[in-house]
């Protein structure tokens, strides 16, 4: 029955950073075991129905003591599942990785490393932060600041750190800075050299301050700076005046709230990552299955038999298909309609089942199609609309006055999300956002559903019309709303009032 564990590096905080066979190991898994380092983003990358375990330790915070863990990574390996380990960083650099292959091989259970980058590389590169350069140093040194406190006196020799050649790195050590900083500079180490410190690392929250080994410490507490951190230390850190990359896109440092469904938000979210915004993941809203499932499969099944059928959201058309592949093996038994799309999102998730639209309206909203449909004559034509069980009725209504007969095939349920497996919810109340985005009238109503407050100065952005009313019902502004109905839209509405 054994089963088996992946201990997977997640890397230093942005998602792109996780190696290929990290992601195709979050791919299988039957179990997730999870940190607080590692992205929200990776919670998609599971299969439907894998178990998610939130093992996190910030600090003094622990979710699950490492005994913990060790046994539970055994215990759920055991009972013949895929697990993965997620960690942050590599799982082999100050990890503890090293305990858990341990207690694995112990127990006689089949287990890999997947090493990942570690906060050490890639969160001075993205401060642009080389810590190697040719004008400056061919040697590096990685230490940890956050030692066993079981321990009696630290195992770290000062005097050679202090005499080492080339850049050091030390991870895990902002609470203990001036301690580390004096020690070095004790045995030797010029209270000139540059330092700087990098805070949430790779992320849209990253924070970099510099000093020297004589001003760090200081600095830190005057700036109230925390971890987790990653501190360079070494002649290197002078580059970052020309190459500091990450810190300089447009909608970096301010925090963006995704409202959509886990399986929705890849796109808004990536779309901002890439612009540098901190993305919180929080879902106010799930698809389930319609409430008569075999209805919906009858009607998937007759496709054929009408003239049109149209779609007004990429999940309806993700529901649609695997109905219909459920029932049809051929492409062609779909037949002869006609397919017509609300936008051009739905568009696009049509295209992925290689299938044209016909018919896409110039504003994305239902009264935009209605308005469409009327070039096209439909009168006793029969039309197929797939929709979610909470809908509007302005298609059905207004296709029936244009001579249509209408059928409506409800192809999921809209339902409130209770599952916060990353915290959002509470790091939206402790530490509010720049922006919250909705992306339709129900994102709206269960978001307030929630009763947070709403963050100081905290801008409410709408993909449109519709869900600017449901913002407004709700007491909200809507400061921020997309000219088309579309993401694309939605992010330069966003990046404009961010002044981006």
């Amino acid at each position: 029955m054994t089963g088996k564990c992946y201990l997977v590096g997640a890397g230093p905080g942005d998602p792109g950073l996780i190696t290929v066979k990290g992601r195709e190991c979050l791919e299988k898994a039957d179990v997730l075991i999870y940190d607080a380092l590692s992205s929200g983003v990776f919670l998609r990358w599971v299969p439907e129905g894998c178990e998610k375990i939130y093992a996190g330790k910030r600090a003094k915070e622990h979710a699950i003591p490492q005994e913990g863990i060790n046994a539970l990574i055994v215990e759920k390996a055991q009972e013949g599942k895929i697990v993965v380990r997620l960690k942050g960083g590599d799982p082999m650099i100050f990890g503890r990785g090293g305990e858990e292959a341990a207690e694995l091989a112990e127990a006689g259970v089949p287990f890999e490393i997947v090493p990942g980058i570690s906060s050490a590389i890639g969160g001075a590169a993205y401060a642009g932060i080389p810590v190697t350069h040719r004008d400056h140093c061919s040697q590096l040194t990685l230490f940890t600041g956050h030692e066993d406190p079981t321990k009696d006196e630290t195992s770290l020799d000062y005097r050679k750190l202090a005499e080492a050649d080339g850049t050091k790195v030390f991870l895990m050590g902002v609470s203990r800075l001036p301690d580390i900083t004096a020690a070095l500079m004790e045995h030797g180490a010029d209270k000139e050299t540059p330092i700087a410190l990098v805070r949430w690392a790779t992320t849209g929250r990253q924070w970099t301050i510099e000093g020297t080994l004589e001003t760090i410490a200081t600095l830190v507490e005057k700036k109230g700076f925390t971890s987790p951190a990653v501190a360079v230390i070494g002649n290197v850190v002078k580059e970052r005046a020309k190459i500091n990359w990450f810190e300089k896109r447009p909608l970096f440092g301010k925090r963006i709230v995704v409202t959509r469904t886990r399986e929705q938000a890849g796109e808004l979210s990536a779309r901002l990552l890439e612009l540098g915004a901190d993305v919180v993941e929080l879902p106010t809203i799930r698809v389930d299955p319609p409430v008569y499932p075999d209805e919906f499969a009858q009607l998937v099944a007759d496709v054929h038999t009408y003239d049109w059928v149209v779609f007004t959201s990429p999940n309806g058309v993700e529901k649609f298909f695997e109905a219909f592949y459920s029932a049809y093996s051929d492409a062609r038994s779909f037949g002869k309609p006609r397919i017509a799309a609300i936008g051009p999102s739905t568009a696009k998730k049509i295209a992925e089942y290689r299938f044209t639209t016909d018919l896409l309206p110039e504003k994305f909203v239902a009264e935009g199609l209605v308005k469409a449909f009327k070039k096209e004559h439909i009168e006793s034509q029969t039309v197929l609309w797939v929709k979610a069980e909470e809908t509007r009725d302005v298609i059905f209504d207004e296709l029936m006055k244009q001579g249509a007969i209408v059928d409506k095939c409800i192809a999921y349920r809209t339902v409130p999300e209770t599952d916060d497996p990353t915290g959002a919810v509470e790091l939206l109340k402790e530490e509010g956002a720049e922006v919250v985005t909705f992306t339709s009238a129900s994102t709206v109503e269960n978001f307030f559903k929630l009763g947070l407050t709403w963050p100081d100065g905290c801008q409410a952005a709408s993909i449109g019309p519709v869900t600017s009313k449901a913002l407004r019902a709700a007491g909200q502004e809507p400061v921020i709303e997309a000219a088309r109905s579309d993401i694309e839209s939605l992010v330069k509405a966003i990046r404009k009032a961010c002044g981006g």
